[in-house]
């Protein structure tokens, strides 16, 4: 059975010097290893804060077989990314662009990984405070997040298990339906998550 939340990960309570960092610090630390490099595209710049943001991992008490290792759907895309790139741009360029999709994934996780989700909605929720006089809705920007959060590694999951029963079947060739599985998965996802939504009052204006 393949986990769905494999890709970002879950909090799970660690006591490191991490997961004791208030929540703005590790947000601003997540943005500070992956906004620059995705901005100054270079090689030197992608490796550094790879490479730093997997220490902070393991400084935060985070095993390397949970912390380190990516999805074979999200290598996938990563490889799919280097192809792409390295036709087009050159292969340092499509590895630069693949490093940056990996640093964003392991920054994320970062954060994720070392805080309860409360915790992550209420810091959303406190930033986007003053946009209420505007008539931003800021509880439902911090639900509309959690769901999204929630939501990728959820339909990560559902692939790589429609993948696996494709296999058990000699039908992984067949793509078309595969991705008619993933479809229905992620409608029926979508309504459940709806539904618990209303049964809430959450989805009144």
């Amino acid at each position: 059975m393949v986990k769905a939340d494999r890709l970002l990960g879950h909090y799970q309570r660690l006591d490191s010097a991490v997961e004791a960092w208030p929540i703005g610090l590790k947000y601003a630390v997540a943005l500070s290893l992956s906004l620059p490099a995705c901005l100054i595209q270079r090689w030197w710049s992608t490796l550094a804060s790879l490479g730093l943001t997997l220490l902070l991992l393991r400084v935060a008490g985070l095993r390397p077989s949970r912390a380190w290792t990516l999805p074979p759907v999200f290598l996938g895309l990563i490889a799919a990314l280097v192809l792409v790139h390295g036709l087009t741009d050159g292969w340092i360029a499509g590895l630069v662009v693949a490093g940056d999709l990996a640093l964003a994934l392991f920054a994320a996780r970062l954060v994720v990984m070392t805080t309860p989700a409360p915790q992550l909605i209420d810091a959303l929720v406190a930033l986007t405070r003053p946009l209420a006089r505007f008539g931003f809705p800021g509880q439902r920007f911090g639900l509309a997040v959690l769901v999204m959060v929630r939501s990728v590694p959820h339909l990560a999951g559902c692939l790589a298990l429609v993948r696996e029963a494709a296999a058990a079947r000699g039908l992984q060739r067949r793509l078309g339906p595969q991705l008619n599985q993933v479809v229905v998965r992620a409608v029926g996802y979508a309504q459940a998550t709806g539904d618990a939504m209303a049964a809430r009052g959450l989805d009144e204006a």
